[in-house]
């Protein structure tokens, strides 16, 4: 007797059959639909969780790198000849910071001048973070120079102070207004220190997307600021830029060289690693929690496929009795099983992605149906729940729903190919 070919084409109508074939005939047409649902909804919730997953961390380190120096380098506390106090303060910083430009893959090497001081208007306080920076310096800082949103011109700047849009908040001032810096580190007198004030005019307010950014921080023209906080002809750190920041690690020994004895650097790793740290981690458990919830979406095909081979016993018998081999009625099976696990998992992907793609409208809705405040960005850091769209991490949910739904159906479908059809019709 000729062998027929693997999924011929009545393998795949008896198959199809079988699947739509409603409960009085046998069929078990509700399990298949409890099937179908949850391998969606899983698989929509792993491909969402991984597109906000990617667009969270995307997000948060490109507000880090947008806005803050992937490496700054700083000099060790050294003791003040003749006055016994330490500083940390760089000079020459003009001569250090046109060495470290000429090192290859770096793209901008700026002088800081920074200090904390208090910013007041009327009876608003607030903490400040001043950067005293060079006006075509700060043109460079991409979260700055071209923010998400922004007030003023930017090519004021030498004529004024440029404030977050938090720290704009916080004091009740915008573009125009005058504010006021106090500095505890004032003059010395014969009655002790007095704080140094200075009233500066807003000529831009900007929003890099990070709130901890926007809430403290401001720029002044950098010999304005070393004016302001005593450290005429010093800087307090250069702060570097380089082409692959996720490669910071290789410009560590050409950095270390140009800075010389005394120098050392503080990467943007350094400061957020533990945070990134802990996101990997807590992405890892979250994959690893959806993949069990795709699993157990996947097991209730096997328990629909299971009663299917108990309610078509006899259909076994005689398809068996009438020449069908094992491996006709197992690829039978298989496409009951194996079908509703692909459909599943199309329909969660067509269901996921458009929530990627959508996630800012939808966002907004739950926001508006809760009355606003869903979304804190003082806790979280950023303004709004991100999502990235990845092809590979689409293709890892697929390939995992696939694989699960696929391998599990073969279990009740070897059981079916493997029943005996005397059995099967001894009580027909």
């Amino acid at each position: 007797m000729a062998r027929t070919a693997p999924f011929a084409k009545f393998e795949w109508m008896i198959a199809w059959r079988y699947i739509r074939a409603r409960r009085a005939e046998g069929g078990v047409s509700v399990m298949t639909w409890i099937s179908l649902v949850g391998v969606s909804l899983a698989v929509f919730a792993l491909i969402a969780t991984l597109a906000v997953r990617s667009g969270f961390r995307a997000e948060f380190v490109d507000t880090i790198l947008g806005a803050n120096a992937h490496v700054a380098v700083y000099r060790q506390t050294e003791v003040v000849a003749g006055s016994g106090q330490y500083t940390q303060l760089i000079k020459g910083y003009e001569a250090l910071a046109a060495d470290i430009k000429e090192i290859p893959g770096v793209t901008r090497a700026a002088p800081l001048v920074r200090g904390q001081v208090m910013g007041n208007r009327g009876s608003a306080n607030a903490a400040v973070d001043i950067y005293g920076i060079a006006m075509q310096d700060l043109l460079t800082i991409p979260r700055v120079a071209q923010p998400e949103q922004s007030i003023g011109d930017i090519n004021d700047f030498e004529s004024g102070i440029a404030i977050g849009s938090g720290l704009a908040r916080s004091l009740g001032v915008t573009v125009g207004d005058r504010i006021k810096i106090i500095s505890p580190n004032g003059t010395r007198t014969a009655i002790g220190v007095t704080p140094r004030v200075s009233a500066f005019d807003v000529v831009y307010v900007f929003t890099a997307g990070r709130y901890d950014i926007d809430k403290i921080r401001a720029y002044l023209p950098i010999a304005q600021a070393q004016t302001f906080l005593n450290r005429d002809g010093v800087a307090s750190e250069i702060e570097v830029f380089v082409e692959n920041p996720d490669e910071i690690d290789s410009y560590s020994a050409a950095l270390l060289a140009a800075a010389g004895d005394g120098g050392y650097l503080w990467t943007w790793r350094d400061s957020a690693g533990a945070f990134l740290r802990a996101l990997a981690i807590e992405d890892n458990v979250m994959f690893v929690i959806l993949s069990i919830l795709v699993l157990i979406a996947s097991m209730n095909i096997i328990s629909g496929l299971i009663m299917l081979v108990k309610n078509k016993g006899r259909d076994i018998g005689i398809l068996r009795t009438m020449g069908l081999s094992e491996g006709s009625i197992l690829r039978i099976f298989f496409i009951c099983g194996a079908g509703i696990g692909t459909l599943g998992t199309m329909i969660g992907v067509v269901f996921g992605c458009l929530f990627a793609i959508y996630i800012d409208t939808i966002f907004a809705f739950v926001n508006y149906l809760s009355g606003g405040g869903v979304w804190d960005p003082s806790i979280r850091g950023i303004y709004h729940l991100p999502a990235e769209l990845r092809l590979a991490d689409v293709l890892v949910a697929v390939s995992l729903s696939l694989g699960l739904s696929w391998t599990i159906t073969l279990f009740p479908a070897r059981r079916a190919a493997r029943m005996n059809p005397v059995e099967a019709l001894r009580y027909e």
